[in-house]
């Protein structure tokens, strides 16, 4: 027995398998550096998702690694209930970069804490307890956030809390509500949703809890004009509307944030993945106004990890090289770059149904091979591996009745050089695997 044989028995023998159907990938990883991962057997592996969708500066940054050697040596970690200066300049700054009234900061440490606090301050400020979100929505696997999540991971754990109400989720791929030419229809699907949920409701609507882009949800990207409608939807029935930019927020979209596409503001905004460039940093943000509401109320939410001094520095060196090196503009350049080499893919394989999203958070549909009696998912797998087995890692989602859909995140350091590399990895495992 070798040791990586050892090391797969070990893995086998003691972890818990957390992925629902999926499995590891199989390869150990001992480093990684840029926009790649390295293996213990010597293998260079290309990461078109930065991680867990979160790594946008690389990885091992050269300014985040001596950020984290210089803090953790200073400052690194405090009772909840005290105040370093990296995490008054991250609120700070985090609040310079938004619109008014978005000005009051709450730091945390992943995605499911951010939505979960954020949902316990809607519903302590307006006095409600019902939460709205997507049909193919993920927003996190703890209980508030679990409850307001529908893409996977609802069966079998008992009731949800109560009050939970699903949106249909705007797919111009695949409308279910179509105009006289074939388009989505958003608005009248929109309307019919709000019919159900105020069909449902008790009178106790607190929030619209949605991503921008929904990307567990296979990339959906909601048309302009959408969610106007919607904010002027919870408007009329006194909810708050909560972001969450998790995967599109901090220039991975070609914006800041991506809500900045649509004109609105939403009440509460939610960040994670990309705040910490692949170290885990979240926060809340929102208004003065709802802020001093809920201090009123007693609004009590924090962990053992709350305003952390060590992830608030990374936080801060984050938005240096964002905005140093104007990220938001490159990943408009190399989103545009990608998306037509996509669109070249697509146009070579019929196998391609759509390719869609912004910036660098780009979708790319399958569909069944016309008489090969193989469905989209099984085809989606076997590209997968084969493009795992030539160098590239890629992420597939496949849910019930929508095919695969890879969803490709590549750092917005990456290079076209590298962004090219991808493509023809991606170009021969789909001529392969249609084969």
């Amino acid at each position: 027995m070798t040791i990586a044989d050892d090391f797969w028995a070990d893995a086998r023998r003691h972890l818990v398998r957390y992925a629902g159907a999926g499995d590891f990938t199989p390869e150990i990883i001992t480093r990684a550096a840029g926009s790649f991962v390295y293996t213990e057997s010597g293998r260079e592996i290309l990461d078109f998702t930065s991680g867990q969708m979160s790594a946008i500066l690389g990885h091992a940054h050269p300014e985040i690694v001596e950020t984290v050697r210089r803090q953790v040596g200073e400052l690194d970690h405090l009772f909840s209930g005290m105040l370093s200066r990296p995490v008054v300049e991250l609120a700070r700054r985090l609040a310079g970069t938004l619109p008014e009234p978005l000005a009051k900061v709450l730091l945390l440490t992943t995605g499911a804490e951010s939505n979960e606090a954020a949902i316990r301050m809607a519903k302590l400020v307006t006095g409600k307890h019902e939460i709205v979100s997507f049909a193919r929505s993920w927003h996190g696997m703890t209980q508030a956030a679990a409850g307001a999540t529908y893409s996977a991971g609802r069966k079998g754990y008992g009731p949800a809390a109560p009050g939970n109400f699903a949106l249909p989720a705007p797919n111009s791929f695949r409308p279910d509500f179509a105009t006289e030419t074939g388009e989505l229809d958003w608005q009248r699907q929109l309307d019919f949703g709000f019919e159900l949920i105020d069909a449902q409701s008790t009178g106790s609507l607190a929030a619209c809890l949605v991503e921008p882009i929904l990307s567990s949800g296979g990339v959906l990207e909601p048309p302009v004009g959408y969610f106007a409608a919607l904010h002027e939807k919870c408007r009329e029935r006194g909810m708050l509307l909560i972001l969450d930019e998790a995967q599109t927020g901090l220039c991975r979209t070609g914006s800041w944030y991506a809500f900045e596409r649509d004109g609105i503001v939403p009440d509460i905004l939610t960040l994670s993945k990309t705040l910490g460039a692949g170290l885990p940093l979240a926060a809340v943000i929102t208004s003065a106004e709802i802020e001093q509401r809920a201090h009123d109320l007693g609004y009590l939410f924090f962990t053992t990890h709350v305003s952390d001094p060590l992830v608030a520095a990374v936080g801060n060196t984050v938005l240096d090289v964002l905005r140093r090196d104007r990220l938001d503009e490159r990943a408009t350049v190399l989103g545009a770059f990608l998306r037509t080499g996509l669109d070249q893919l697509a146009a070579r394989h019929p196998v391609v149904g759509d390719v869609r999203g912004r910036g660098l958070l780009l979708g790319l549909e399958l569909v069944a091979e016309p008489g090969a009696g193989r469905g989209a998912d099984e085809l989606g797998a076997l590209v997968t591996r084969r493009c795992l087995e030539l160098g590239l890692h890629m992420n597939i989602v496949q849910l019930p009745g929508m095919g695969g859909v890879f969803r490709i995140a590549p750092p917005l350091t990456a290079t076209e050089d590298e962004l090219a590399l991808g493509l023809s990895i991606l170009d021969k495992a789909l001529g392969e695997a249609a084969g």
